[in-house]
């Protein structure tokens, strides 16, 4: 983190604004808390990615929330390309001020430089190949692919700077850290799954328990994630001998069901419960 810290430091005054993209399932855990010291007076916008994989109506929440901020949030999906085209009117928006100056001192044509980061695994290079449209950019479904800062024009008005995702130090809440398990950003040998799986059961029972019904043909309330996960694994059939529940075996499953969208589109932070 003190290497990314530094290395973003130096090139700030080459930049002109900072895009960080966020899983739009967690946008709050899945920012980094020490950007803004890291950037200063920046301009700063925010891209909600994953937004097919979230609930469309806490997404619009979201971009509510951050523009009652003063900062601009727009949701996109990098793999089909849905908000893509937004963004570059987003950032001639943001950076009106500098393409005025520009024009004041005849610098018309001169690329606006938009510094994109995020954490691991948030799409960051998705984001960049999709608008980008030549794929030069490292993109897996895993943490950890972009090791180094990388250039891209897009076009003859601006310059994308794709940056290495990388998780602060410590989680000072340990929600942070099991969320973005839940949506793999961290690797699942961090936090027990069955853990995991207890946490999405509290989520799910709490803001999505007609679609846990529908799924897993549930009835009855449940305010106790374990009993939950175990009624679900009873509904599979995933029981051993002597009629005990196989939890380990009924977490794999849901967590996979959350994170194929088998449940639903589903968002694990509300902007007026976790903002």
């Amino acid at each position: 983190m003190a290497k990314t810290r530094r290395k973003i430091k130096e090139i700030l005054p080459l930049i002109d604004a900072v895009a960080e993209v966020v899983d739009a399932r967690v946008p709050v855990s899945s920012r980094n808390p020490e950007l803004r010291s890291i950037i200063g007076a920046k301009p700063l916008m925010i891209l909600l990615n994953k937004c097919d994989m979230a609930d469309p109506a806490a997404t619009a929440d979201w971009i509510e929330y951050y523009k009652s901020k003063g900062i601009t949030a727009i949701g996109i999906e990098c793999k089909t390309g849905k908000g893509i085209n937004a963004f570059k009117n987003a950032v001639k928006t943001l950076l009106a001020d500098k393409l005025k100056a520009y024009a004041d001192k005849g610098m018309v044509g001169k690329p606006l430089r938009v510094m994109v980061v995020g954490i691991p695994n948030v799409g960051k290079s998705t984001f960049i190949n999709r608008i980008e449209g030549n794929n030069r950019a490292k993109a897996e479904n895993r943490p950890g692919v972009t090791r180094g800062n990388q250039w891209f024009t897009v076009d003859k008005q601006l310059e994308l700077l794709d940056t290495p995702g990388v998780l602060w130090p410590k989680f000072e809440d340990k929600t942070v850290g099991e969320r973005l398990a839940l949506t793999g950003a961290v690797k699942d040998n961090v936090i027990d799954r069955e853990l995991l799986a207890v946490r999405l059961c509290e989520i799910l029972a709490e803001d999505y328990a007609d679609r846990l019904a529908a799924r897993y043909k549930i009835s009855g309330d449940y305010t106790d994630g374990y009993d939950l996960l175990c009624e679900i694994g009873k509904k599979r059939g995933m029981i051993m001998r002597g009629g005990e529940i196989d939890t380990e075996r009924t977490a794999n499953m849901l967590l996979e069901e959350f994170r194929n969208c088998k449940i639903g589109n589903i968002t694990l932070e509300r902007a007026k419960k976790n903002a």
